[in-house]
């Protein structure tokens, strides 16, 4: 299964949660594969802590084999090589944690059919040792959207490989917003994927949202904002709620919300075990919401046919 993550704007935690699903999805015993497709800012190998091979990746990365300037992208097993603490030794059960990094200086460029037939050997080969594919894209209707419309589309190489599109945005209304218009609007994810030949319901079915960084109004963490201010929150709240209803991104199409986490303010990281119930720095909300997120891409009752 290829797992899309998308969003039209920078900041909407995009990477760092996919880093975590993908993390969260091989404790489980998924052997997992996660792809830097953030081709104006590969910072994947930040979040899983591999400073070594943000700069090791030049040359050798995704960037340089969909170019066809190397032969292999190059291949992290996270578990070995990550400077995290917390991960250094495999939990047991666990399955594989394989990261394909962008090149450090890559940035955007136009994709071509030769680009789509490499991508798409590339994911053919690994699919003899993962299960489970992570594609981080970059922001917006970019050039790494559409060529995984393309290869993901029924005449294209994955076109029978099940694909699911996740479509994070922040709680504030121009993310909103902006994440239909990703989605539903002219040129977005369903208008551009059926000139490519997909079937637009097939594919709107494939697609769900992403709420990050949402604050719980509930939880203690806003236990001490004076009556003013929690009341105009509440209406705030309210009104995206019905925003987010009128165009067609409402709770029935929401996967997941990932509640306001300050350890992810200050740095995008992984959330461990050991972060929220050892040194007690993560909050437990935002653990057990990463994990009913892991399990809920691949459990069908979340995925109907809209």
């Amino acid at each position: 299964m290829l797992v899309l993550a998308a969003s039209d704007k920078g900041g909407t935690g995009r990477s760092v949660t996919s880093a975590n699903l993908a993390y969260q999805r091989s404790l489980d015993g998924d052997d997992v594969c996660y792809l830097d497709f953030d081709f104006g800012s590969p910072t994947a190998a930040a979040v899983f802590d591999l400073p070594d091979m943000v700069y090791a990746a030049e040359g050798r990365g995704l960037h340089s084999y969909l170019q066809g300037r190397t032969g292999e992208p190059l291949r992290i097993d996270v578990w070995s090589r990550t400077e995290h603490p917390a991960l250094r030794d495999r939990p047991a059960g666990s399955g594989r944690l394989v990261l394909l990094p962008g090149d450090r200086t890559g940035g955007e460029f136009l994709t071509t059919e030769e680009n789509r037939h490499r991508f798409v050997d590339l994911v053919l080969r690994l699919q003899r040792e993962f299960s489970l594919f992570f594609v981080d894209l970059s922001a917006g209707r970019s050039y790494a959207v559409d060529l995984l419309l393309d290869a993901t589309s029924p005449h294209a190489g994955l076109g029978r490989l099940e694909n699911r599109w996740l479509v994070f945005h922040r709680w504030t209304r121009q993310h909103v917003m902006a994440a239909a218009e990703l989605a539903y609007g002219s040129h977005g994810l369903v208008d551009g994927g059926t000139a490519m030949g997909h079937q637009p319901d097939v594919l709107s079915g494939s697609i769900r949202f992403i709420r990050a960084a949402v604050p719980d109004l509930e939880s203690p963490l806003w236990s001490q904002v004076s009556p003013a201010q929690y009341v105009w929150m509440r209406q705030c709240d309210k009104a995206l709620e019905e925003l987010a209803a009128g165009l067609g991104i409402g709770k029935a199409r929401v996967l997941a919300s990932i509640p306001l986490e300050p350890v992810l303010q200050w740095q995008e990281r992984l959330i461990t075990d050991e972060d929220v119930h050892d040194l007690r720095i993560a909050r437990n909300e935002t653990w057990q919401a990463m994990k009913d997120l892991a399990q809920r891409l691949t459990t069908d009752k979340f995925w109907g046919q809209w």
